[in-house]
């Protein structure tokens, strides 16, 4: 059994929240007013809504259902579990890379934080820089924010203790014992699952929310952002509708430059609905649906490469080259080691930051790539572990395009995984590593004492891949990695920061319009990017608050 400590012991008996603000969107008016629309409720959108709402109206669209109730999201011995339900209502909707590698991306409220394996570390030092985010108390309160709520220490099982030690044994050093912090050496993270073993998601965050501020919707699908270009605003609108016209005044400032006013979104009935901000000039629309969700919508929307907008008949608002570009995931490689011994089951608890960009971690007894008993060859994923590396950055970058114009589906992406040599090494150091770990002292019990390096090598080749493999036995570190190249869903880019959006995630080229989420960053922060998502939508709902606060104080 998975066992954990709680920094907060009121959270050592877990309910599931009652909010009185969720609805189903088939509830919602066919047309509604906000100061604030967020388009997402996800790792960074729940922050920023739930702290918009302190002292501003705020719409949050959610495509997915609630993580609470499903026992295949909540319980930490179901994991994966989520990730081959194909059903209309499962919370993660698998896609295929062009590179030919299975993922997933979340379809539930939490987004991220509900489907993935929970592991809870801060980004690195450079993160701050390359987000721009530049006051550090700031920081540290955010994080802090979201660490008294859905953030705990685990406690140390057998196998997890022997990693722990190999790592060290491999160099893998110094021993930092347990930190959230992204240090050289080996240390003991924070996780998600509390001490019975029960995932706390980003919608546990939503107990900060103002009830009164704010109004979250379920299954509802955002198909575009509806921009116009200064002054008065005229819909007409079906008879269908019970508005015959329906005029909207909005701020005009004397720019041409598109201006975000509203969005038309879909209920689970397929009925439409349109949500528009009230028209103050500080209303903004917020997007954080994701990596691949924002850049599709922006597009969608009429905003991105004149090329893929014209070939799918879309009227360009704004033409912007760089949306959907620096596509990136870091590649992942697993090894499963068996064990003479029974191990007890456990999700990532340690974590090794090497020096040259590789980040090693672990979990035992858990069928972590989801393949059929048989084939292990003879072992049992329930009697040993998997030690897995991803690799930091990656340098190798690909691109995401639309195939069709329905927001629910998949578009095309590309990662280029292991394009750029620098990227295979350290791919090829972290294996290194892994099988120097397994030769320790520290890790000798749960190891048979036969089996070789190559003898772990050739029996994870022949494991399920993506890529069809030629030669069952690895023939060298490097086709070791390319062979057996899987992911960590922490995929990221397409909306970058610096290219698509400014250093306050403003979209270029439009007004009214941010995107805050991990299609922004340029690097996937730390160990595991959630402790550094979920802080930057904290940190920048905060900031667009004080913004608008000093503003409406000042008029």
């Amino acid at each position: 059994m998975f066992l954990v400590i709680s920094f907060n012991l009121s959270l050592c008996y877990y309910t599931a929240p009652s909010y009185t603000f969720i609805h189903e969107a088939t509830k919602a008016p066919k047309i509604s007013f906000y100061d604030y629309i967020v388009i997402g409720g996800g790792t960074a959108g729940i922050p920023i809504a739930t702290t918009l709402s302190e002292s501003y109206s705020v719409l949050l669209l959610e495509r997915g259902g609630s993580p609470y109730g499903n026992p295949n999201i909540t319980e930490i011995g179901n994991f994966g579990s989520t990730f081959r339900d194909s059903s209309p209502n499962s919370p993660s909707q698998r896609f295929v890379s062009e590179d030919g590698v299975v993922n997933v991306r979340g379809k539930v409220l939490g987004g991220g934080t509900a489907i993935n394996a929970g592991i809870y570390s801060r980004g690195e030092g450079k993160f701050k820089n390359e987000a721009r985010l530049m006051d550090d108390d700031l920081i540290g309160k955010s994080y802090g924010w979201v660490e008294k709520v859905m953030v705990f220490k685990p406690v140390m099982g057998r196998w997890q203790s022997a990693m722990r030690g190999a790592l060290i044994e491999a160099g893998v050093t110094p021993d930092n014992g347990f930190s959230y912090d992204h240090i050289i050496g080996t240390k003991v993270t924070g996780t998600i699952f509390d001490q019975n073993g029960t995932r706390h998601t980003a919608a546990d965050l939503l107990r900060y929310a103002n009830p009164k501020g704010l109004s979250l919707l379920l299954h509802a699908t955002v198909h575009k952002i509806l921009f116009k270009t200064n002054g008065k605003y005229l819909e007409h609108h079906g008879q269908q509708n019970h508005y015959s016209w329906l005029v909207i005044y909005v701020s005009t400032t004397g720019k041409s430059k598109p201006t975000a006013y509203g969005v038309v979104f879909q209920d689970s009935l397929g009925n439409k609905h349109r949500a528009y901000l009230k028209g103050d000039q500080k209303d903004e629309i917020i997007l954080s649906a994701g990596s691949l969700g924002s850049p599709q919508l922006l597009m969608l929307s009429g905003i991105g490469p004149k090329d893929q907008l014209d070939a799918h008949k879309i009227k360009v608002v704004h033409q912007h080259p760089f949306v959907g570009q620096g596509m990136a995931d870091n590649p992942l490689s697993t090894i499963f080691v068996p064990s003479p011994i029974p191990v007890e089951p456990s999700g990532v608890q340690v974590v090794g930051i090497t020096r040259f960009g590789s980040y090693i971690e672990g979990a035992s007894s858990v069928n972590f790539i989801f393949a059929s008993p048989s084939d292990y060859q003879g072992f049992s994923y329930e009697v040993g572990g998997f030690i897995f590396e991803k690799i930091n950055g990656p340098i190798s970058h690909g691109e995401l395009k639309l195939q069709n114009l329905d927001p629910s589906a998949n578009p095309s992406v590309t990662f280029n995984y292991y394009k750029e040599p620098k990227d295979l090494q350290k791919c090829v150091g972290g294996v290194k590593t892994i099988l120097t770990a397994v030769e320790s002292k520290a890790f000798s019990k749960f190891k048979y004492r036969n089996m070789t390096a190559q003898d772990i090598l050739d029996l994870n080749a022949k494991l399920p891949t993506n890529l069809p493999i030629d030669a069952k036995t690895s023939s060298s570190f490097e086709q070791f990695c390319k062979d057996t190249v899987k992911t960590l869903w922490h995929y990221h880019g397409g909306c970058q920061i610096g290219k698509v959006v400014d250093h306050e995630y403003k979209v270029f080229g439009v007004d009214g319009l941010r995107v805050i989420d991990g299609s922004t960053i340029l690097n996937s922060p730390g160990t595991n990017p959630q402790a550094s998502i979920l802080m930057l939508g904290r940190y920048m709902g905060v900031t667009i608050l004080r913004q608008r606060l000093a503003s409406d104080k000042s008029r």
